[in-house]
């Protein structure tokens, strides 16, 4: 074992680390971890004793000089300035070829930097989305790398082996140039920000609005991702609502507090698609509630001194008929949200030079990562048929799923604003919908408005050119 060259190495060996290092040796190839803390060195061998190929050390000369050259090693660190301080005390042992993967969180600009300073030492630098959490990276995670397409032939065969597969295929694909994994990333976690405002808002309209027990809430959910729903995310959220707290005995997420926490990808998403002129207002607005959430104190004082009464008297022989237009009207939003992350990808990438292929992110985002749902297949299918299609809402397919759930859409809208329950994610869906199919928007107003105060100018139906009017 002393001369033994390993196939991939890991540097980080918290729960994500030392996973996705037992999952490379689980399909047969030999890992080496490093951490500077002797106990998860140690924890890492214990695990990977059965069996498997694995070693882990606190030598950063042993790990490097134990990896099969060319080298490929991943950073599992937390994203920012950490980053870089490994890469600085690795940089010394590395030697022109050799691969060093970034797989945390990192903001693609910052990858940008690395892949230049680290390509002028020869070295290749990915940066390398990965969803799943704990469980996906021993079992079968979703990852998103980018970065040079020759050097990723080194690494495909251990990323394909130990990826999720759905229908045999594995949930991992050269996304494309430079920071391309981090920003599909990016946008990836943007979207699973939308589609978790989008769940909460519909508990709540349940719960508040139309007055359904705990039991009941459970059921829809367990019931709901056996549809055309079906997802991660309604799946952990009918697991969630049937746990009970050990020491009271009652469900344990009505114990939680509602001040909602994040690490600031979402928020990425949000700044980027301005930056870009991409609308994206259900993420925005999943982003924006996320940030009131943290006013609890004044919420507190609000809710006595605006108070709006929310009962759900009068509804009980509509209950039935409100669940089932909330079925449709999720699914509608869900579908409308990956379509605005997916125009944000597509812009991004001529943009960015990226040349993503969006089947292919689709394909990777239908197992292993946070956001998988049976409707992915349906949005793969397509690109594939469309590649250049410029927004997902102009697949007729998908057009026809959201015309025929439009109208319950609309009523759950008017229930909520009748019921003074907030559900600003559904409602931007819903306006996003009305704006793009809209083939004339009152802008021309804004236009002029713009020429008036300020001579900004106009542009003119019926003629070319540019306008000024002294109005």
């Amino acid at each position: 074992m002393e001369d033994m060259k390993y196939d991939f190495g890991i540097v980080g060996l918290g729960v994500m680390g030392r996973n996705l290092l037992l999952n490379v040796a689980d399909n047969g190839f030999s890992a080496i971890g490093l951490d500077l803390d002797p106990l998860k060195a140690a924890a890492l061998e214990k695990e990977g004793s059965e069996g498997k190929t694995v070693k882990g050390t606190t030598s950063a000369e042993e790990f490097i000089s134990s990896l099969r050259t060319p080298r490929a090693l991943m950073l599992l660190v937390p994203a920012g300035k950490p980053v870089d301080v490994v890469i600085a005390s690795l940089l010394p042992l590395l030697e022109k070829g050799d691969i060093v993967i970034d797989g945390g969180n990192s903001y693609f600009q910052d990858t940008d930097r690395r892949v230049a300073s680290l390509e002028s030492e020869g070295i290749h630098f990915f940066g390398m989305g990965i969803s799943g959490g704990e469980k996906g990276a021993r079992f079968g995670p979703s990852m998103m790398p980018g970065g040079n397409r020759q050097a990723y032939e080194r690494l495909r065969p251990v990323f394909e082996a130990v990826a999720a597969k759905v229908n045999g295929e594995p949930c991992v694909e050269f996304l494309g140039n430079g920071s391309a994994g981090n920003y599909v990333k990016m946008v990836h976690n943007g979207i699973e920000y939308g589609i978790m405002q989008l769940i909460a808002e519909t508990y709540d309209l349940m719960k508040r609005g139309i007055g359904l027990n705990d039991d009941e809430l459970q059921r829809i959910f367990q019931e709901w991702n056996q549809t055309e729903l079906q997802s991660y995310l309604i799946e952990i959220t009918g697991e969630i609502l049937k746990k009970n707290d050990d020491t009271t005995g009652t469900r344990l997420v009505n114990l939680i507090s509602d001040r909602a926490r994040s690490k600031g990808t979402g928020k990425w998403t949000s700044q980027n698609a301005m930056d870009l002129q991409v609308p994206i207002p259900t993420i925005d607005m999943a982003v924006l509630m996320r940030d009131m959430s943290k006013y609890k104190e004044e919420r507190v004082q609000a809710a006595e001194l605006l108070n709006v009464s929310a009962s759900s008297n009068g509804l009980e022989a509509e209950k039935k008929a409100i669940v089932d237009q909330l079925r449709n009207t999720f699914y509608f939003a869900m579908l409308v949200t990956y379509a605005q992350g997916l125009v944000q990808l597509r812009v991004a990438s001529e943009e960015y030079t990226y040349g993503l292929q969006l089947q292919e992110v689709a394909k990777i985002w239908r197992g292993g990562c946070i956001i998988r749902a049976a409707c992915l297949e349906e949005i793969r299918q397509a690109y594939e048929k469309a590649p250049n299609l410029p927004n997902l809402l102009l697949d007729p397919q998908v057009a026809e799923e959201l015309l025929k759930r439009q109208s319950d859409v609309r009523t759950i809208v008017k229930l909520a604003v009748d019921k003074g329950i907030p559900m600003p994610a559904m409602m931007s869906t819903l306006s996003y919908f009305d704006a793009y199919r809209s083939e004339v928007l009152p802008t021309n107003l804004i236009q002029a408005q713009r020429d008036y105060f300020g001579a900004h100018t106009y542009e003119r139906v019926d003629q070319e050119g540019v306008f000024h009017t002294e109005w």
